[in-house]
C-alpha cells in the first residue's frame, strides 16, 4: 500500500483488531460518520461505543482505492464478551472517506457488491497486493 488513505485504512484496521479504541479514535476525524445495519451517527464517542458493542474483528481481503475513497472487501469476525469465542462472521464490504489524514466517514454494507456501489470506484481501482 502505498497512498496515504490506504495507510491510514489499514492503521484503522490494525487499531480495530488490536483492541486500540484510543489510537483508532486519534485515525478518525471528531466527527466521523459511522454507519452500518443499525444506522448512521456522528463522533468519536458512538465509534468507542460501537467496538465496545460490536466486538468484531474486520480483516481485509480486497482493496479498491481512488482519490479520497477506500473500499474495503472484509471477513466480519463477531466475538462474544462473556467468553471470547468466535459466534459469527461472514463477507462485508466497508466504504472508507479519508481527508486530511483522517477517516471522516466509515460505512459497512452486507457485501462488497453493495459498497462499491454507493461509490464510483469498480473492479479497476483494485489494488494489488505486492
Amino acid at each position: 500500500m502505498s497512498a496515504a488513505e490506504l495507510r491510514i485504512v489499514d492503521a484503522w484496521h490494525e487499531a480495530l483488531n488490536g483492541g486500540e479504541v484510543d489510537r483508532l479514535v486519534a485515525l478518525s476525524h471528531p466527527e466521523v460518520e459511522v454507519g452500518g445495519p443499525r444506522g448512521t451517527g456522528r463522533g468519536t464517542q458512538l465509534l468507542r461505543e460501537w467496538v465496545d458493542r460490536a466486538n468484531i474483528r474486520l480483516e481485509p481481503r480486497r482493496i479498491f482505492h481512488h482519490a479520497d475513497t477506500v473500499v474495503v472487501e472484509q471477513w466480519a469476525q463477531w466475538r462474544s464478551t462473556d467468553t471470547g469465542k468466535a459466534i459469527g462472521g461472514q463477507t462485508v464490504g466497508s466504504v472508507f472517506v479519508v481527508r486530511d489524514g483522517r477517516v471522516t466517514r466509515v460505512m459497512r454494507y452486507p457485501n462488497l457488491a453493495d459498497a462499491l456501489g454507493t461509490t464510483n470506484l469498480d473492479e479497476s481501482h483494485e489494488k494489488k497486493s505486492n
